[in-house]
């Protein structure tokens, strides 16, 4: 019989709330019970919405501390800023008697090197405790990814891998203010979702049945631009509904990102490339997910705006509509064409990545991507952003560069994003 384990949220905002869908719609996660809640705001409502999808023992707690003296497994869905802090409390609660089986982290992992190291500092000696760790980046547990790579597994044994990979995540926007600034947030929409195209475009390259480090970074080559939120009436329009400044006078962070990575295949040296486009300029129907895989003698695609099921609503009803994102998240408008993805935490990897972290942690290790995977993908995306700062290709074979992105913090996260996006 599967081991039920408590689960605990640090955090109660959007992304939470999507979790928790994960774990309890459509029969759920076998074995996981959502039974307690901290967060500064919100946690009341949280734990009303558990509650009502089934999860009635669900619990606010007052602390860190608290919450982790109640539950097995805690959920990090906090803004990025309080990464290190929070990890901090639950070492201390551990070391102070706590028997946490296991932390799940939401990409980032943190929002430059110098943070992310003192993560796997921490992770390590929590290890020690018998705590251990996943990194969440969903994308890499999509049904249609596995089952694509699965399906065509033999195939690249004998023609040959994916020599190229092209990944896109497109929405209008984030939902919250703390997304929007970049000293909070650590960036604009390439940390924000640059880390899920990132990841899974190398995790498509990434041979069957070899670890998701395995491929060797070679170079990172990236744009970043702000295309939209800079210029009237975008920008008036941002500051009255985010409070958030992208003029030359506030702190602008990008709204669009263009990137090429290049890895080597250390087994037979063959050199391949992820292609990453990430953008909170998409006007469209909803968000907008799409992979390609594409290999000498065949390949794969998937866009999750080729919804198979699609509502229609007339401009005389579109006052009935209460929230356009019930058909799909970021969705954009309440009436005419409308994607409907009623299933959006398995289809999006939510809910595979939850299965994969608690069996993980029941059999007492890491989840299949952990501390490291998330460490690796926090430095490919420094080198973006030291490569759009510079203009030039970063070289991720140079010891005196990887050494130099340790104590690099790019200008947008400081604040001086006027300083690299505007004329």
């Amino acid at each position: 019989m599967i081991q039920v384990l408590r689960v605990g949220f640090i955090g109660a905002g959007f992304n939470a709330g999507f979790h928790l869908r994960a774990l309890t719609e459509h029969g759920g996660v076998r074995g996981a019970e959502v039974t307690g809640v901290y967060a500064l705001k919100g946690a009341n409502e949280f734990a009303e919405k558990a509650k009502a999808a089934g999860m009635t023992d669900c619990q606010v707690y007052d602390s860190v501390a608290d919450l982790c003296k109640a539950v097995d497994v805690v959920s990090f869905s906090f803004p990025n800023k309080f990464r290190v802090e929070i990890l901090r409390q639950v070492l201390v609660a551990v070391k102070a008697g706590a028997k946490l089986k296991g932390i799940v982290c939401e990409k980032p992992f943190a929002r430059n090197m110098f943070e992310a190291n003192e993560m796997l500092r921490l992770l390590d000696e929590l290890a020690t405790y018998g705590c251990y760790f996943a990194y969440f980046e969903n994308q890499i547990f999509m049904p249609t990814v596995i089952a694509c790579m699965e399906q065509l597994a033999t195939v690249a044994g004998r023609t040959g891998g994916f020599h190229l990979t092209r990944s896109a995540e497109e929405h209008g926007g984030p939902h919250e203010p703390w997304f929007w600034n970049p000293t909070n947030q650590g960036g604009g929409v390439f940390l924000d979702m640059g880390c899920h195209s990132v990841g899974v475009g190398q995790f498509m390259l990434t041979p069957s049945g070899k670890p998701p480090l395995f491929l060797e970074p070679i170079s990172a080559n990236v744009s970043l631009q702000l295309l939209k939120w800079g210029k009237e009436p975008f920008l008036g329009e941002l500051m009255a509904k985010q409070g958030v400044d992208y003029s030359a006078n506030g702190t602008p962070a990008e709204d669009y990102a263009l990137a090429l990575y290049t890895f080597r295949n250390p087994e037979t040296g063959e050199i391949v490339v992820a292609q990453a486009t990430d953008s909170w300029m998409y006007t469209a129907p909803g968000l907008k997910l799409e992979m390609e895989a594409h290999a000498g003698l065949h390949s794969f695609r998937i866009n999750t705006s080729d919804a198979t099921s699609k509502v229609f609503i007339s401009d005389a009803a579109a006052v009935a509509v209460a929230n356009a994102e019930k058909a799909q998240e970021k969705a954009q408008a309440s009436r005419g064409l409308l994607n409907v993805l009623p299933m959006e935490p398995l289809d999006y990897g939510y809910v595979g990545e939850w299965v994969d972290a608690l069996n993980a942690f029941r059999q007492g290790r890491n989840g299949f991507l952990d501390g490291r995977f998330g460490h690796h993908i926090v430095k490919m995306l420094m080198a973006g952003y030291l490569s759009s700062e510079i203009g030039q290709v970063v070289d991720l074979t140079d010891s005196n560069v990887i050494r130099g992105l340790e104590a690099y913090i790019p200008k947008i996260q400081q604040g001086k994003g006027a300083e690299v996006l505007l004329p």
